[in-house]
């Protein structure tokens, strides 16, 4: 299933993530949280898991316009980046579809606003 836009790179998953970061900076947006699956996996359960980060990146104008709309948007948020290390040594990086996310609201009037979301967190996948 496609949740998201996704680009798989072959660079090293640091390298990866820095881009990444450095990039949803130059598109606006801050990182409001990060979860180290792999590390939070072996801490929890002790099981082994590839390199996987999900980086929870905020809009701030656009989620200040979104949640003044309707405030449960709020359990939509943050717009998901997620890095994760294949098999191969390449490195698959993918960002939420904010449209997807935002029909479960039916919420018509929302569609611009969620396709800027798209196109800004388009640019930042593609600029790695």
């Amino acid at each position: 299933m496609e949740y998201g836009y996704q680009k798989i790179i072959d660079k090293p998953f640091d390298e990866v993530e820095i881009g990444i970061r450095k990039s949803l900076h130059d598109q606006g947006f801050g990182i409001l949280t990060e979860i180290v699956v792999h590390e939070t996996l072996k801490k929890k359960l002790n099981e082994d898991f590839r390199r996987y980060k999900i980086l929870g990146a905020c809009h701030p104008p656009t989620a200040f316009k979104a949640l003044s709309e309707e405030l449960e948007i709020g359990l939509l948020l943050p717009c998901n980046v997620t890095i994760w290390e294949n098999e191969d040594g390449t490195v698959t990086l993918s960002a939420i579809n904010a449209k997807k996310m935002l029909s479960v609201t039916g919420r018509d009037d929302l569609d611009e606003l969620a396709g800027q979301v798209n196109d800004w967190l388009k640019s930042a996948v593609d600029a790695i």
